[in-house]
């Protein structure tokens, strides 16, 4: 029995859920990773490219151009990047620690010439050691001085206690956070998941607080066009008819520079609300377990990442609504504008139809005048011809005749004038 033929996308979309599997660790081992945003306007596959060129040297194989996500065993270490929208990720995995477990980092075996070539700018650079725990007591004060730097810790016991989370979410010397996780028994593939949980909790914590910036700088920007929107505003409400296009340019160019900024910064905003949503995920995955005195990352994140995210999505909302309500200044100053518009065009009209009737009145008196013309040049004429037959010795008086001549060509001049009229009009018509 054969199937109907697939939909062209059916495998692609069934495999996505495969897609960037977490790697398998078993402790003790270390971890680095790397987070990078490409250069403005510089091709995707930079990153690609580059780590075609590491496993050329290593002499593993190379993934294919337009791939999204790798992993390959190079020998000395296993590499694993993946490329998301904004950034791509490298994850470097060694196994075995010494006694200072980030003495000796993961990052420290690959080449230094291939990392000085990256592309890209670092958001995110994270180690973290993956050791069985011994069962001693946990001491937060000895674990801070020798791998934290006397910082203030925090973490939880996570995937139901059977790990340990300690980090302090501090960028160290070296320019990497720290992560220390005590396994007690987790198994490869859970490990796997809590470690790329905690650095994808650090890596999108990062990615979005990149709209905080946005939303401080938005905010004196915004205050300004409010003000400028509640003086045009206040102006609308006795402004004369001659206020009216001076007002009409002000809200267009507020509404230019309204529209404009928030094209600019949707997507930002945008973006800060997926990636906090995605943190909140990975937090409520790690099914973290308070220790006593060491505050979790749930904790740690509400405090810090939260107020941060709501500051950005008053800022989107705020903007949003400056749009809306200059939209609806304009609406009402366009329909005044149309309305004195209307006024004046009716004025016109009347004006229009006053000269109209004028030029008929003084049309018609030029017709009288013509009519009048025509006649005493016509019955002048008449005169000059009964004259001369009267001279003839004919039993005509030229007076008498003149005298009938007026009316009658008089009368024949004004129907001929508006038959003529007349035939005008129908052909205008």
């Amino acid at each position: 029995m054969s199937l109907p033929a697939s939909h062209p996308l059916r495998v692609e979309l069934n495999d996505e859920v495969h897609a960037r599997p977490p790697e398998a660790l078993a402790p003790p081992c270390r971890i680095s990773h790397l987070a990078l945003i490409p250069p403005e306007g510089a091709p995707r596959d930079q990153a690609l490219s580059a780590l075609q060129d590491l496993a050329r040297r290593y002499g593993a194989p190379a993934p294919e151009a337009g791939s999204a996500h790798y992993s390959a065993d190079l020998g000395p270490f296993r590499l694993k990047w993946e490329r998301h929208t904004e950034f791509s990720r490298f994850m470097v995995i060694v196994p075995g620690v010494a006694a200072d477990p980030f003495a000796t980092t993961a990052f420290n075996v690959l080449p230094a010439d291939w990392i000085e070539a990256l592309p890209g700018q670092v958001i995110a650079a994270q180690h973290v050691a993956l050791v069985p725990d011994d069962g001693a007591p946990l001491d937060l004060a000895a674990l801070s001085a020798r791998y934290f730097a006397g910082n203030h810790l925090l973490g939880a016991e996570v995937s139901g206690g059977r790990a340990t989370a300690v980090t302090d979410f501090r960028i160290q010397a070296d320019g990497f956070s720290r992560f220390l996780l005590l396994d007690r028994g987790t198994g490869e593939r859970q490990a796997g998941r809590i470690v790329q949980r905690l650095l994808e909790i650090d890596t999108y914590r990062v990615m979005a607080l990149l709209a905080f910036p946005l939303a401080r700088e938005l905010s004196p920007v915004l205050a300004a066009h409010e003000r400028e929107l509640a003086a045009v505003a206040d102006a609308l409400v006795g402004c004369g008819e001659n206020d009216e296009p001076v007002l009409l340019d002000r809200l267009t160019r507020l509404a230019a520079e309204t529209e404009s900024g928030e094209a600019r910064n949707r997507y930002r905003f945008a973006a800060a609300a997926a990636y906090y949503e995605i943190v909140q995920r990975r937090i409520e995955d790690l099914r973290e377990g308070r220790i006593e005195g060491m505050q979790t990352v749930r904790e740690f994140t509400e405090r810090r990442l939260a107020p941060a995210m709501n500051t950005c999505l008053a800022m989107a909302q705020r903007q949003e609504m400056l749009s809306q309500r200059v939209a609806r200044a304009t609406q009402l100053l366009s329909t005044r504008v149309d309305l004195t518009r209307e006024r004046q065009n009716q004025a016109l009209l009347a004006s229009m139809d006053r000269r109209a009737r004028q030029q008929l009145r003084l049309q018609q008196t030029v017709e009288g005048l013509s009519v009048a013309a025509i006649t005493y040049y016509v019955v002048g004429l008449i005169a000059y011809a009964a004259k001369a037959v009267s001279d003839t010795r004919l039993p005509l008086r030229d007076d008498v005749v003149t005298g009938i001549a007026v009316p009658v060509v008089a009368a024949l001049v004004y129907f001929a004038t508006r038959r003529v009229r007349r035939r005008m009009e129908r052909e205008d018509t």
